[in-house]
């Protein structure tokens, strides 16, 4: 009987070691990737695994440590290079170019081919960025369009056909799930398999354990920038997981405990008879003291309820109008109202990421800082400590940019910067999305606490146990509308919300 012979390693990391300032992102890395493998990378935020993924795919280096790549030593000059070395990757945040065409961003960087005699022939270029759509199941999009209408989910599938048009044969996806609904999840767990049975690898990081385990060989453990160990299929368990993420266990369930559900009689805010092109005649009541879930599936124009609520979408039809008798009509209105509303897009639309802890926890604060017309530098960094205090938010300090913060961390600040506004009623759009356990875990507690407080909270969630776990209140939406409602009760399932949802 002839040996079996071991799967051939296509990326060894030996010694990897990054550090920002006094802040050690990785600290001595070391493990392996195998062909035709599907490897997770999970660990709290903060932990390292975005900073090692951009160092594999090109876009910054390490400070110390080797990789290697088919047993060659690997050092990408930059992401273009990387694709032509074989390594490919989907980022996290937005990885799209704004003012140019779909085909443009999916071949960006790799024009060349479409040029001839110094001339970029749009129409090639254009049908080969339908093929690659098709490729990865995506239809209906006109290559020749500019990205800028289009939305985050469809931006993302863009950046998934740019990297399977380049063939990769390791393929670095970082919490792209948490951003596309069911059908773009389904077209990323195609595009795994294929790589998998096409003996290529990849590198699949996430939060979501469930997600990992379903569809992993194997998961790597990080730990405040240390490699903690790796589990293969057989060895899985969501609580094994758990320990090695935090170093402690973690409850299984860290939802509320209550069930009661009960509404007082005091309404913050009230939605009448709202219509326009995508959503229908909403109405509703929102309560002091309640968390009011609001669930359905992608496109279903929950993630634009929030929008409406704050006064950044317009109706064509119908108020929007708080206790006092003020009709909300803007965002400026809003907040000075003691509105406050947390996007889902943190980089696009909640935070400045170009801007510091300080700047976006201070911003819609300025007013209440203010004394005889002049702000407090003192004040500024004063709040912008209590916040990271109060938050625990992992930073070098309060001048630190938000765009070198993990994605965990820029969540705390953009909820941050509305605590510190002490407004009394919340808008929460996929307050979760693409963080660990321990700051889902906090985030629950800020709003177990702030219904404790009397505010009023809507939480828009695309995580039906979230929905059913948190929530007084759940509305159902479905195509443009409220379809169901349910008052909070253990009996309510996932089963029993998606009957409604689709």
């Amino acid at each position: 009987m002839s040996e079996v012979k071991e799967k051939e390693i296509i990326l060894r990391a030996e010694g990897i070691s990054k550090s920002f300032g006094p802040t050690k992102a990785l600290v001595q890395v070391s493990f392996e990737i195998k062909r035709g493998e599907v490897v997770g990378l999970i660990g709290e935020n903060g932990s390292g695994k975005s900073t090692f993924s951009t160092i594999v795919a090109g876009i910054q280096k390490q400070d110390e440590g080797q990789l290697y790549l088919n047993g060659e030593p690997y050092a990408p000059s930059d992401i273009t290079d990387a694709i032509s070395k074989g390594v490919a990757m989907v980022v996290q945040e937005q990885g799209t170019f704004n003012n140019i065409s779909v085909a443009a961003n999916i071949f960006a960087g790799r024009e060349q081919q479409f040029t001839k005699a110094g001339l970029l022939d749009l129409k090639a270029m254009n049908a080969a960025a339908g093929e690659a759509l098709a490729k990865i199941g995506v239809e209906g999009v006109n290559p020749a369009q500019v990205v800028n209408a289009m939305s985050f989910e469809e931006r993302k599938l863009l950046e998934v056909a740019r990297a399977e048009c380049a063939e990769p044969q390791l393929l670095i996806i970082d919490e792209t799930t948490t951003a596309l609904g069911r059908e773009g999840r389904d077209v990323m767990y195609r595009l795994i398999n294929k790589m998998r049975d096409g003996n290529r690898s990849v590198l699949f990081i996430s939060h979501d354990i469930e997600e990992l385990m379903a569809i992993c060989d194997s998961i790597i453990v990080l730990r405040d920038g240390h490699y903690i160990g790796a589990l293969n299929r057989e060895e899985m368990t969501v609580g094994a997981l758990r320990q090695m993420m935090v170093g402690r266990e973690i409850a299984d369930n860290f939802y509320r405990s209550d069930w009661e559900g009960r509404l007082t009689d005091e309404v913050a805010l009230k939605l009448e008879k709202y219509r326009d092109v995508a959503l229908q005649d909403l109405a509703l009541d929102l309560h002091k003291g309640e968390i009011l879930g609001i669930g359905g599936l992608t496109d279903c124009g929950m993630h634009d309820f929030g929008k409406i609520l704050f006064g950044i979408i317009r109706p064509d039809y119908g108020t929007v109008t708080l206790a006092d008798g003020t009709e909300i009509t803007k965002p400026k209105q809003a907040v000075k109202h003691k509105m406050a509303y947390i996007s889902k897009n943190r980089d696009t639309e909640a935070l400045m990421s170009a801007g510091s802890v300080k700047d976006n926890i201070c911003l819609p604060n300025l007013p209440k800082l203010a004394k005889g017309g002049l702000i407090s530098p003192k004040a500024e960094t004063d709040l912008a400590n209590r916040m990271g205090e109060t938050l625990s938010i992992k930073m070098q300090g309060p001048k630190q940019y938000v765009m070198y913060l993990s994605g965990g961390n820029k969540q705390k600040v953009s909820i941050g910067k509305w605590l510190a506004s002490e407004a009394e009623i919340y808008i929460f759009d996929c307050p979760t999305r693409g963080i660990d356990i321990g700051v889902k875990a906090d985030i629950y507690r800020i709003l177990t606490d702030l219904k404790n407080q009397g505010k009023a909270i809507i939480m828009i969630s695309e995580e039906l146990p979230e929905l059913i776990g948190m929530s007084d209140r759940i509305l159902t939406f479905k195509d443009g509308a409220i379809s169901g409602e349910f008052l909070r009760d253990p009996s309510i399932t996932e089963h029993t919300l998606i009957d409604y949802m689709i």
